[in-house]
């Protein structure tokens, strides 16, 4: 799943800063002595450029995933409204096992395809209210929406195995990959967004010790 746009060294806008940019573009287009028909023109490009602008700011350029800045936003948000509303949330934590080993063995590139091919197995598990992130390196986080823990352990559970039976094969060289992964559910004892994934994340860490490509939750520890 190959992001073609690409992402531009150093690109680091928030999407709030490119929404005001946008708005004041075409403001400025709007007062220039010119035909309304070329007006139209001019501002029917600028949103196009801008849309990739937009999507380039909160996209991983490798996985086509959403990125780190993106995540921590989201997360904060997606934790006040379960908070709010009382619903569940559930975040998982996945890392690939051996990555660098892979890398040492097959070359980066070839580290870069495992990534490609996760992150897309990924994206066909969950549902479309699901949110996948590339956290950085050979991690992926995973928000579940409305789902409490013992609920999201059964998409998560289904893409372990489905990695761990992919036929990965890179200029001609097959081999077998597989992921640890770390999950927690809302509840009482996560007092801010941050202490979810910290409990994921030790989740994450408890799955490694045990010997690697499983599914732990918080309470397993």
């Amino acid at each position: 799943m190959d992001n073609k746009m690409g992402t531009p060294e150093g690109f680091d806008l928030s999407p709030e800063i490119l929404d005001e940019i946008q708005s004041n573009i075409e403001e400025i287009i709007k007062s220039f002595p010119i035909s309304e028909t070329n007006k139209m023109d001019v501002i029917k490009k600028i949103n196009f450029m801008y849309t990739q602008t937009k999507y380039m700011s909160v996209t991983d350029a490798l996985t086509g995933l959403y990125n780190r800045r993106h995540f921590e936003n989201t997360l904060e948000r997606e934790f006040l409204r379960a908070k709010r509303y009382s619903n569940d949330l559930s975040l998982a934590v996945l890392d690939v096992d051996f990555f660098k080993k892979i890398n040492d063995t097959y070359g980066h590139l070839c580290g870069d395809y495992v990534l490609k091919e996760i992150a897309y197995m990924a994206l066909q598990t969950f549902r479309k209210t699901d949110i996948v992130f590339r956290y950085g390196g050979e991690e992926i986080v995973i928000l579940l929406t409305e789902t409490p823990l013992e609920k999201a352990i059964i998409p998560l559970e289904r893409l372990r195995k489905a990695i761990e039976d992919y036929p990965f094969n890179y200029d001609g060289n097959g081999f077998k990959v597989t992921v640890s992964i770390g999950v927690e559910g809302l509840s009482s004892e996560n007092a801010e967004a941050e202490d979810l994934l910290q409990s994921a994340d030790k989740a994450l860490y408890a799955a490694k010790e045990c010997g690697r490509n499983r599914v732990l939750t918080s309470s397993d520890l």
